[in-house]
């Protein structure tokens, strides 16, 4: 059984993940990390999207935001009527806002107050900013020694390049991730002009998910420490960094490259060396006359290609010289010029319809519009219509709600339904003050004159 210090073992009797036997718990704490607290002190979308996963697990994510400003996401692309970005309304959904200015000692020393009741720390500063500010491992492990921390940056908090600021779309050149991603140059078989980079911030969000997969390890560590000694200090640091992570998603092409000197480079809408899957152009919809659809087929597959060439009639694509992967390989051309031509007369309905009764995989290129009305998303519960309420108003009556992703993946016999999302700046500072510092009501004012909080 993990055991929890006193000073924040203030839910271990609600922590069902570590027991290692079945318990009957309430539905609000059947999920996995109930019990846990963690303490975010991070920015934009790495570090908070960790906090987010673990929070939707049934952590306690107490987010740590400057007075006035916030997470500079609160604003970023598009806004709501009240002035905060959707997305945030997302990314810090379950999660409880306290407004401290960590410019401030005392600031510094809340936070180091609620760091030592803490279980995990997020954080994805450049490395040393904790370190300046008193609140790294050194200085707290002496008064909390189980207390996890879970640190993001570019490049890792060691090595050469660690003082580097590395953003995800410079990681994600430097991993080797943006180099396959657009169109070959025909002579070279490099890339044709610059890489086509996702219209997102992959790397972050791929460090994230190894951020919060690396703090379940830590607490699952921290449990089998305490099972064998509960003196045992079980603290220990998960160095999450965006090039590694990237690094992690790249498949064979190290060991490629390392036993068979084969670079991998951009392939388009293919993959190189698995044959044939790739998006091929439809006839425009009805709505969109001027503007191509496209699908994609993925048939690498020997059976399912075989399926496949007889779905499009062209039986005089089977046989010996197609039947296996590196054979298709060869005659990669005359394969995909054969699908390509086949779908570019036909719409993406009747291509979905004839490759679905073909057993063949195939999916439509679908923009979010098209995404958030798709059945099968709908059927699973897959996105949530969260309620915020209006500041100032009726907070059951007044308000709107925001679409966003739900929980994934789906845990059998946890409910994971969001529970409110992205609160307002600094909506819960008081409480958290008060609930786990046991800071009195003239002590806030106090502070809050003094502007170390909001």
């Amino acid at each position: 059984m993990m055991q929890l210090p006193h000073r924040y073992a203030y839910h271990a009797h609600k922590t069902a993940w570590c027991r290692g036997r079945s318990m009957s718990i309430s539905t609000k704490d059947n999920l996995p990390l109930a019990g846990v607290r963690v303490l975010e002190m991070g920015q934009l979308i790495a570090g908070p999207f960790a906090g987010q996963l673990l929070g939707q697990f049934g952590a306690e994510v107490i987010k740590i935001e400057p007075p006035n400003i916030g997470d500079p996401l609160r604003v970023w692309r598009e806004l709501d009527v009240d002035g905060t970005s959707p997305w945030f309304r997302s990314i810090g959904r379950n999660k409880k806002s306290v407004a401290i200015n960590l410019r401030n000692p005392n600031g510094r020393d809340l936070v180091k107050r609620l760091a030592i009741r803490s279980d995990v720390l997020i954080e994805n500063f450049k490395p040393g900013t904790l370190e300046k500010w008193d609140l790294g491992p050194s200085s707290l492990h002496p008064h909390n020694p189980d207390l996890i921390f879970t640190r993001v940056s570019g490049y890792g908090q060691t090595g050469p390049w660690a003082p580097r600021p590395g953003y995800a779309s410079v990681c994600e050149a430097e991993s080797g991730f943006r180099y396959i991603n657009g169109f070959p140059d025909s002579t070279t078989g490099g890339l044709a002009g610059p890489p086509v980079r996702p219209n997102m911030s992959l790397g972050d969000s791929v460090a994230g998910l190894h951020a919060a997969f690396g703090t379940v390890l830590a607490l699952l560590a921290k449990a089998k420490a305490k099972d064998t000694d509960k003196r045992q200090p079980s603290g220990r640091t998960v160095d999450v960094s965006i090039l590694e992570s990237m690094l992690n998603l790249m498949e064979g092409i190290v060991p490629e490259y390392d036993r068979k000197s084969k670079i991998r480079g951009p392939s388009g809408s293919s993959v190189t060396g698995i044959v044939p899957t790739n998006a091929y152009q439809c006839l425009p919809s009805p709505e969109s006359p001027a503007v191509p659809t496209y699908i994609v087929i993925g048939a690498n597959g020997d059976s399912i290609y075989n399926r496949l060439m007889q779905a499009i009639g062209r039986q005089d694509l089977i046989g010996p010289d197609y039947q296996h992967n590196g054979h298709r390989v060869k005659k990669q051309p005359e394969i995909e010029e054969a699908i390509s031509h086949w779908t570019r007369s036909r719409s993406a309905e009747e291509v979905v319809e004839v490759m679905n009764g073909a057993g063949v995989p195939v999916g439509r290129v679908l923009g979010v519009k098209d995404v958030v009305a798709a059945e099968q998303l709908k059927d699973r519960g897959a996105l949530e219509d969260v309620w915020v309420p209006k500041v100032g108003g009726s907070a059951s009556v007044d308000g709107w709600t925001v679409k966003m992703q739900g929980t994934f993946p789906v845990l059998e016999g946890c409910d994971t339904r969001t529970k409110w999302a992205g609160p307002d700046l600094g909506q819960h500072t008081d409480e958290i003050l008060t609930e786990h510092l046991g800071l009195t009501a003239q002590e806030l004012e106090k502070l809050r004159s003094d502007n170390v909080i909001a």
